[in-house]
């Protein structure tokens, strides 16, 4: 089983995907129970909905799904998101608060740490790298990391998600501009909603990886899956035409980052 696949390119901006990947190996689906074996906490078709977008970004995604374990998920086991609702490295239960798990089934500490060594690490090691190698060429690199969920998830959230979710931790995890970017493209999109920072303020990889001062800036994008999936039901089918009109803005915001990225980079190196 391959755990994650690389693409590299030469743009200062590198595509992460933690959780498009769909894998499970038979000794942990034997182990899901029905709910769980619809994997419906997936992050349907978003290396599909990015694919093409700025042609020269790097991309690093995990094959294996989240519920082998979360690759966007601290390896301490952490919580993201303390006192509220969420999912942890191994979930227990899907985005409804409902078990995935068989009755006595549910991972042990033993497969946390396997899992960690067999997954988890290797999918960093490889978003590790790529972002030497792109900060080893332009002085800096850009990590955006491509999620997405449904629009709707009571256990997680009230009401509606807005369309583009962007986290930045508050801004601790790139340069101003870049945030500003992604959000004024956002904001530029007719027909949709964006919220900086709402309930999806970054995961575990913005937020460890973005440290600007050392030249390397992370952003997230939760999408809401109703700006490209047909239904956020089974079988989560991509809808050609929703998605079409969405890549219009996601290119704008890749390419807006792009083009601060690289001015970043010329400061840096003439600064140098």
């Amino acid at each position: 089983m391959t755990v994650v696949e690389t693409r590299q390119g030469t743009s200062p901006v590198i595509l992460g995907f933690p959780h498009t990947g769909t894998d499970v190996p038979s000794a942990i689906w034997d182990r899901l129970n029905d709910n769980g074996r619809l994997l419906a906490d997936t992050d349907w078709h978003i290396h599909r909905l990015y694919d093409g977008l700025l042609t020269d970004a790097t991309t690093v995604r995990a094959t294996f799904h989240r519920y082998v374990i979360d690759a966007n998920r601290d390896p301490q086991g952490v919580s993201l998101y303390p006192g509220q609702n969420t999912t942890g490295l191994i979930p227990e239960t899907d985005f409804d608060g409902k078990t995935i798990w068989q009755q006595g089934a549910a991972p042990t500490e033993p497969d946390t740490t396997g899992r960690l060594r067999e997954f988890h690490a290797p999918y960093h090691a490889a978003l590790a790298a790529e972002i030497e190698r792109v900060k080893s060429i332009h002085g800096i690199a850009v990590l955006y990391d491509c999620h997405s969920i449904r629009s709707h998830i009571p256990f997680l959230f009230e009401g509606t998600l807005p369309d583009f979710n962007i986290g930045t931790d508050t801004g601790r995890t790139c340069a101003p501009d870049i945030e500003e970017a992604a959000l004024a493209a956002t904001a530029a999109a007719p027909g949709y909603t964006s919220i900086l920072n709402g309930r999806f303020k970054g995961g575990w990889t913005t937020r460890h990886y973005g440290k600007p001062e050392t030249g390397v800036h992370a952003i997230q994008m939760e999408l809401a899956q109703s700006t490209h999936l047909e239904t956020e039901t089974q079988p989560f089918a991509y809808d050609r035409a929703k998605a079409e009109r969405l890549r219009i803005h996601l290119k704008d915001i890749l390419t807006r980052i792009e083009r601060i990225a690289l001015g970043l980079a010329s400061q840096k190196n003439n600064n140098r």
